[in-house]
């Protein structure tokens, strides 16, 4: 837990060393605006993407012709003589912030793009997501209500949790989703409470058919949330499919369609994170195995299920709220043999078929279930990585060496 502590800022409280976490943290609403802000926040909405759209487009020609690097400053002077066009002057009558603000975002997608840890920019489409951010200086908030630039009212939102009083928003993004539902995110300077530290620790193998096996012998269904609505949404895409592009019907069935895969990526949400919540509140050493989701989806047999289980959002899940309540996370290596290793013993089998569920050790006759043996496994390493201080292939170590884990773990349970 302390190795946390250098990175980022720590508030103290009182005498009894409880203390706490110096974060940014966004609260989400859900909104609906009157028409009047309805015209603004598409005016809003259509003039960042027209920006953005065209920055990107003059970047990628400056490369394409003249290897020419532009940079942030080059857009935002590109951005003034664009204003004063006599056929963009349109630009003019929404708020300047989120313009400048969408440029900031074009350069962090080069800079991404650039660090391969994403694709290349691409452009925004008009039916697709909406955004629009708004800095201090473009928006109002007193506590109770939020008033954007441009705008006479403030915001019909739907308070479903109350702010913390010491958060500070800096910064608020509102939104748009293809269903058409209006949200809005307060970005805050908040100070997260550090959690008891617990006694117990837990190691997760995650699958298919059982979404997490845990090292505690429970195993958490898989809710295959796409599934459940599979049918529905077949049917629905292939009466849109039929509709005539540009009509008022072709409108209404891609809202439909829209709206059914709204409700399976918010079910799917709320499943990840209430497990994640309730793990990091019961545990104070969380290992997981790390997996390439990207790789594993190029199976064709199985590219739908895993897509479908969210397992890479899981994990960040638990990543960042161990950082925020003061949880050891830790992510033990994918070629690690969690379910050909005995965790009673340390035997390897020399190969395990994905289809064997059940198998015996041949040195010391242990019978496992595989998911569960696996769990078991990811646990000790995770303890052993936590032992030796450093991140290591966890395949590569000794029997003893897992075991030092045990170490590390007396010194948690205090």
């Amino acid at each position: 837990m302390s190795r946390y502590l250098n990175e980022y800022p720590v508030i103290w409280f009182g005498a009894d060393s409880i203390w706490g976490m110096q974060i940014k943290r966004a609260y989400r609403f859900r909104f609906y605006p009157t028409p009047g802000q309805a015209i603004t926040l598409a005016r809003t909405f259509g003039c960042v993407r027209v920006v953005y759209n065209h920055m990107l487009n003059l970047r990628s020609t400056a490369w394409a012709q003249r290897q020419e690097r532009l940079g942030y400053r080059a857009t935002s002077a590109a951005l003034t003589v664009l204003k004063k066009k006599s056929d963009c002057l349109w630009l003019n009558e929404v708020s300047s912030v989120p313009l400048q603000q969408t440029l900031r975002h074009l350069q962090t997608a080069f800079v991404n793009f650039f660090a391969k840890r994403t694709g290349y920019a691409r452009f925004k489409r008009k039916d697709g997501p909406q955004s629009a951010e708004y800095t201090a200086s473009a928006f109002r908030w007193d506590g109770r209500s939020l008033k954007l630039a441009k705008m006479r009212e403030a915001l019909p939102i739907r308070w479903s949790r109350q702010l913390p009083k010491a958060a500070k928003v800096t910064t608020v993004t509102v939104s748009k989703d293809p269903a058409g539902r209006y949200f809005v995110s307060l970005l805050c300077d908040d100070v997260v409470v550090q959690k008891t530290p617990a006694s117990t620790g837990v190691g997760i193998d995650l699958g298919l058919t059982h979404f997490a096996t845990l090292s505690t012998g429970e195993k958490v269904d898989a809710p295959q949330i796409f599934r459940q609505h599979e049918a529905k949404l077949a049917k629905l895409q292939r009466r849109l499919a039929r509709k005539q592009r540009g009509s008022a019907r072709r409108a209404k069935a891609r809202l439909k369609v829209a709206k059914l895969h709204a409700k399976i990526a918010d079910t799917r949400r709320d499943f990840l994170h209430q497990l994640s919540t309730r793990l990091i509140h019961e545990n104070q050493v969380i290992a997981v195995e790390s997996l390439s989701v990207s790789a594993m989806r190029k199976n064709r047999c199985l590219a739908k299920s895993i897509s479908d289980a969210g397992w890479s959002e899981f994990v960040r899940q638990l990543e960042y709220k161990a950082r925020w309540y003061g949880r050891e996370f830790v992510g033990v290596d994918r070629w690690y043999p969690s379910s050909k290793r005995c965790h009673a013993c340390g035997h390897v089998l020399p190969k395990l078929p994905l289809s064997v569920r059940q198998w015996s050790c041949p040195e010391c006759g242990t019978d496992h279930d595989r998911d569960l043996n696996a769990a078991h496994n990811v646990l000790a390493a995770g303890l052993a990585v936590l032992a030796l201080g450093e991140t290591v292939r966890p395949e590569c170590m000794s029997v003893d060496a897992q075991r030092l884990g045990s170490v590390k773990w007396e010194s948690l349970s205090l």
